[in-house]
């Protein structure tokens, strides 16, 4: 799923309906930042922003969408519960997404503790908004 401008509208219809005419909202693969290079530049130039149990790292690329990676402390614990907290950021991400600003890499690094779903939510959805990242307050 793309985004455009705020002055284009937030969504592109053909982007956000499928073929059947029902809404998709899928973590696109380009959606994900992947390569060691660009995380760690997002981490070394890239603007901090904290709340309680996580940490969201942004800086500006030159794209129409933005990618995200999910980074981990160093003692977060087993691969069980690692996996478990990048899916619960991957699907609050992907519920907020279509609210953001667009071209923008970011890195979401969680700490343990607060891994159930409504606190992932709201530790997504307050960090996006102290990065002043969402088209509006209204919206969050």
């Amino acid at each position: 799923m793309q985004t455009t401008s705020f002055q284009k509208g937030p969504l592109f219809e053909k982007d956000l309906f499928g073929s059947k005419g029902n809404v998709s909202f899928r973590f696109q693969r380009a959606e994900h930042l992947k390569r060691r290079r660009e995380i760690r530049k997002v981490f070394s130039k890239g603007k901090g922003v904290t709340c309680s149990g996580a940490k969201l790292f942004i800086l500006h690329n030159d794209l129409s969408h933005n990618r995200i990676a999910f980074a981990f402390s160093r003692k977060f614990g087993t691969a069980v519960e690692r996996n478990r907290a990048r899916r619960l950021g991957r699907e609050a991400y992907r519920h907020i997404s279509y609210a953001l600003k667009t071209g923008y890499d970011v890195v979401l690094l969680v700490y343990p503790g607060k891994d159930t779903v409504m606190a992932r939510f709201e530790q997504v959805k307050q960090l996006f908004s102290k990065a002043g990242l969402f088209y509006r307050e209204d919206t969050a």
